[in-house]
């Protein structure tokens, strides 16, 4: 027809909705099999409009698109059709699916393939994690699904070899599912584990209350060695602050502090991104961990600590149940439920507060545990990144033989450390396989766990004289040390000395803002002007080497000057002719280097105290 202002472009919009209307058409029908892998896109990854429309249409769901889909997939099935999918495994576990899977149990799961990480070659790591699954859209109850679990193996190879091997195969009753609080798609747990949940649950015992959160971290929180040490503690500006960190049991992983003035605690509550816990749980001892975490460990949270999201934390009703329920929480009983009830790298508060709580042996277990946070303290509190660090271990040991005039060499004092670590760290592993068999026994799982504890899920340090003696055990631990390692570290110790930052003659912080004390320092006196000249040579008479030998002379005696020389300069491996030169050269190029790695957070970069 005539073209004119009222109907210009009328058969573009025509074609768009005749194609709409195809699309309706589709969306609106009812299918016997809807087969699909569907988008992943959380809601922080979609639009405003996108978000709403979800809120409003798919509640349940709503966290996920692909979860989203799951929902709307059922939706298009006929009566007894069935639905096929392979989606993230996050909504067999997830709190903020617990609904979805309420409905999904209605129908009944034919079978599935858990496939858990790294189930595609292409897609490296622990973050995508999957399953495939057939849902027919009927309920008959007490139906038994079949379920081939796949999450050992750590390629796509591996997976595939497993199932076409037929192993690994379990046969549940669905109804089951919701025998566990929260209704996690449980298909391998046995009937004596679903029986452990009608117990008490951690819920009544413990209290969780919100979190803080500062809305600026780089603004509001520091490292403790970056403001002064005299602002630090309750009442004062800073206060410590969880923040989660690494694979760490019993005690540990707190260096941060928040700023906890009146003001910065007034702009929590009030500003709408920010979050504070109420009164009531300040200055109260806790229990903390990480929650992003392949492998969970529970920790101490102290009087003068509070945490936020990254270092979730529960209190307790009863601070008498502190180190019972710690030592649950440390154990292979309490990491074997926690795969049941929610197996991704998410660890939330319910998660921990939902463990059925049983309570016998109390006075042994709390025994066990006192000596755990014991070991782990004395190792945490050996290093100068801890704010209870009071000396360098190879000077503790010296200044312990000053009075009985038995100076010996940094290689003897360096085997008695090593030796005290070692042995430290036996007695850990065993008090930890002892608190794992009360445990075992108490639950009744002896069936189905061992106490035993691999020696790289130990949480202390243990020292070798180098890498290549680490023994195939402690391989992938966190934890090891080397001779250089430790004289890395003690010349670190040296430097503090030199500028004031620790004394031989106080332990502990000497100086780190405030006023200076100069009769903290009688044995060995801090550099006046506060520069250590590095050269490549001796020019200077209070040059670096010059001073290391000042106070070798001062801890070991001068008559060890020189074997105490070689030894560092053998630990340290750098080039040189002579022990001077090398201990030189690693001052010139790799001692700032490892002063940024020991003083540095991870996500945030280096904070280091000395400048060179």
């Amino acid at each position: 027809g005539q073209i004119r202002m009222d109907n210009l472009h009328l058969d573009e919009t025509a074609k768009e909705l005749r194609q709409m209307l195809a699309q309706g058409k589709v969306l609106g029908e009812k299918y016997h099999v809807t087969v699909t892998n569907p988008p992943y896109a959380g809601s922080s990854n979609l639009s405003i409009k996108v978000n709403n429309y979800l809120k409003k249409n798919y509640p349940d769901s709503k966290a996920d698109l692909f979860a989203v889909f799951i929902e709307r997939c059922g939706h298009l099935i006929i009566e007894n059709g069935y639905q096929a999918m392979i989606t993230q495994h996050s909504w067999m576990f997830l709190s903020s699916f617990e609904k979805l899977r309420k409905k999904m149990i209605q129908n009944e799961i034919i079978n599935m393939v858990h496939l858990g990480a790294r189930a595609f070659e292409e897609i490296g790591g622990e973050v995508v994690q999957t399953t495939a699954f057939v849902q027919c859209i009927s309920h008959i109850r007490r139906y038994k699904g079949t379920y081939c679990r796949l999450i050992e193996p750590t390629s796509q190879q591996g997976k595939e070899n497993m199932f076409l091997g037929g192993g690994s195969r379990y046969v549940a009753v669905q109804d089951n599912f919701e025998k566990i609080p929260g209704t996690p798609i449980s298909y391998w747990v046995t009937n004596i584990l679903y029986s452990i949940f009608s117990n008490q649950l951690l819920f009544d015992f413990t209290i969780s209350d919100g979190q803080n959160v500062t809305g600026d971290n780089t603004k509001f929180v520091r490292e403790f060695w970056e403001v002064e040490n005299l602002n630090i503690g309750i009442d004062k500006k800073w206060l410590f602050y969880a923040k989660g960190g690494g694979y760490r049991k019993w005690y540990g992983n707190i260096s941060e502090v928040v700023d906890w003035s009146k003001e910065s605690r007034d702009f929590y509550r009030k500003d709408k991104i920010c979050r504070i816990i109420p009164e009531y749980l300040w200055y109260k001892v806790g229990i903390t961990w990480s929650l992003i975490s392949n492998n969970p460990s529970f920790r101490l949270l102290p009087l003068d600590a509070t945490f936020d999201k990254g270092g979730s934390s529960v209190f307790l009703k009863d601070d008498t149940d502190l180190n019972y329920i710690i030592g649950i929480l440390n154990s292979n009983l309490f990491a074997y439920i926690q795969k049941i009830v929610n197996p991704t790298i998410n660890i939330q508060v319910k998660d921990v507060r939902i463990m059925p709580f049983i309570q016998r042996e109390k006075e042994n277990v709390n025994n066990l545990v006192k000596v755990c946070f014991q070991y782990s303290r004395a190792d945490w509190d050996s290093y100068e990144t801890s704010w209870d660090f009071s000396v360098h271990p190879l000077v503790k040991t010296a200044n312990s033989q000053l009075n009985d005039n038995k100076l010996t060499t940094i290689a003897d004092h360096y085997q008695l450390w090593s030796s005290e670590c070692e042995q430290r760290f036996n007695e850990l592993k065993a008090n930890e396989e002892e608190l794992n068999r009360i445990f075992i026994d108490i639950y009744g799982l002896q069936d189905e766990l061992t106490p035993d504890v691999a020696d790289k899920d130990i949480t202390i340090h243990r020292i070798f004289d180098s890498k290549e003696d680490v023994p195939e055990s402690m391989k992938g631990s966190a934890y090891i040390r080397t001779k250089k390692d430790e004289i890395v570290s003690l010349l670190s110790y040296f430097i503090g000395c030199m500028f004031g930052r620790y004394s031989l003659d106080t332990e502990g912080l000497a100086y780190a803002g405030g006023e200076w004390d100069d009769t903290k320092y009688k044995r060995f006196k801090p550099d006046v002007d506060n520069i250590i000249p590095i050269t490549d040579e001796e020019y200077l008479e209070d040059d670096i080497i010059t001073r290391l030998c000042t106070w070798l002379k001062v801890v070991y005696g001068e008559e060890n000057l020189e074997v105490n020389l070689d030894f560092i300069a053998e630990a340290l491996g750098n080039k040189g002719n002579t022990s001077r030169e090398i201990i030189r050269n690693y001052f010139l190029n790799d001692f700032f280097k490892d002063h940024c790695q020991t003083y540095s957070v991870t996500g945030s970069g280096k904070r280091p105290i000395y400048w060179l």
